[in-house]
């Protein structure tokens, strides 16, 4: 019987179900090697060491025009997808007061967690690293108002519905490298680079393919980050490779990485986006009294299960008076977008069919739907609440 397999754009047959006895630092070689090409990423302004680079102000021309945002969309997805794998944005956000106000909500959220002893890093050694899980929704709950001025930038909107589509969810985790941090072992990310290699091999290749098309990572630089700050190595094209999830942990793929990986230093308020199969990793931070500070975003196909629990009731809860105080007259739709889709879950799925029929087509009504009708008719907040919980008890089996 024929050993059923799937044939590479590079030759290569694999197993629908592989272990790790076939992956091959060749053929994986063959993958990063490749060059950027800058005539197939014409809005980038500058490829450096294979990375487009992309600049805000520029980005913004095209958000406000559908053919023209529909063209960026797709200029990013090609280098996330079949490209290097990354994207950087300079001067994503062009304003950096949302950039100071967020962290010193981080700040007093790390002053917070240190009385109370819940922060820790599972993933650097003790001291080094300093890190706030669920940093989405604590910063919402915190400071609304800081929270919308930071989540309104149609930026973010745009790279996500890119890799997304619609309807995606975000979570963010704030990570602070102290000086002294170690650099990260290369890996790849959720979901399956959250599984052993065991785990891995349980599911067939074509799902391990199509699992890095359910999240996007990112980061927003919260300070400069110079070279010896250890801003993230990262390796071109290398998530291209089809068994990356089976080979990371191997040695000579970590070998390769340490050769061939390369760093561009942040300024405050730049952004990098990545597939996240794209092998990456922490650099070290050499210097003696700069802190690395990111906000890393972990965004999530509508799809697909996010790696944090996520309340958006209570998100849209405390930020819908802010939300309404400038719905009118101080946000534009292009905002007002962004907004909904960073607090609200935009997807009508799951749901309980018995009591959430549909009211037109196929699909209920979503949260986001619902907020943005509360926020078009100025319903009060008392109104609100109350038309929320009945939506949320409609969907609870």
């Amino acid at each position: 019987m024929k050993r059923d397999t799937k044939k590479t754009n590079k030759g290569q047959e694999h197993p629908t179900f592989a272990n790790t006895e076939q992956v091959d630092i060749t053929e994986f070689a063959a993958y990063c090697e490749q060059e950027t090409k800058p005539d197939c990423y014409p809005l980038a302004l500058d490829i450096k060491q294979n990375i487009p680079i992309y600049h805000g102000k520029h980005l913004q021309l095209f958000i406000d025009e559908p053919t023209l945002m529909l063209k960026c969309k797709t200029e990013f997805a090609k280098a996330l997808k079949d490209g290097p794998g990354v994207i950087v944005i300079k001067e994503a956000y062009s304003d950096l007061f949302p950039i100071d106000e967020m962290s010193q909500i981080f700040n007093a959220i790390f002053v917070d967690e240190a009385e109370h002893k819940t922060a820790a890093d599972h993933f650097a050694e003790a001291g080094t690293n300093s890190r706030i899980w669920n940093a989405f929704e604590k910063s919402a709950r915190k400071a609304p108002s800081t929270f919308m001025d930071y989540y309104k930038n149609p930026i973010l909107k745009l790279v996500s519905e890119s890799w997304l589509g619609p309807h995606y969810q975000i979570t963010a985790q704030v990570n602070v490298v102290h000086p002294g941090g170690k650099s990260q072992s290369p890996h790849r990310d959720y979901h399956l680079g959250f599984q052993d290699n065991e785990e891995v091999a349980r599911y067939p290749l074509h799902i391990q393919l199509s699992s890095s098309y359910l999240t996007l990572q990112g980061a927003v630089a919260h300070t400069n980050m110079p070279l010896e700050s250890g801003p993230t190595r990262i390796l071109p094209f290398s998530q291209l490779y089809p068994l990356g999830y089976l080979a990371w942990r191997d040695a000579s793929f970590k070998d390769y990485f340490e050769t061939h990986a390369i760093q561009l230093p942040l300024e405050k308020g730049d952004a990098i986006f990545f597939n996240p199969a794209l092998f990456h990793g922490a650099g070290s931070n050499i210097t003696k009294d700069q802190s690395r500070v990111a906000n890393l975003l972990q965004i999530s196909s509508c799809f697909g299960k996010p790696m944090e629990t996520v309340n958006l009731y209570e998100i849209s809860k405390a930020l819908y008076p802010t939300l309404l105080s400038k719905w009118q007259s101080d946000l534009t739709e292009l905002e007002k977008s962004a907004l909904l889709s960073a607090v609200c879950d935009g997807y009508s799925f799951p749901s309980n069919l018995d009591t959430d029929a549909p009211i037109a087509g196929m699909a209920p009504m979503t949260h986001a739907q619902l907020t943005r009708r509360a926020l078009d008719e100025n319903l009060s907040l008392s109104d609100y609440l109350h038309a929320m919980e009945q939506h949320k008890s409609r969907r609870q089996s």
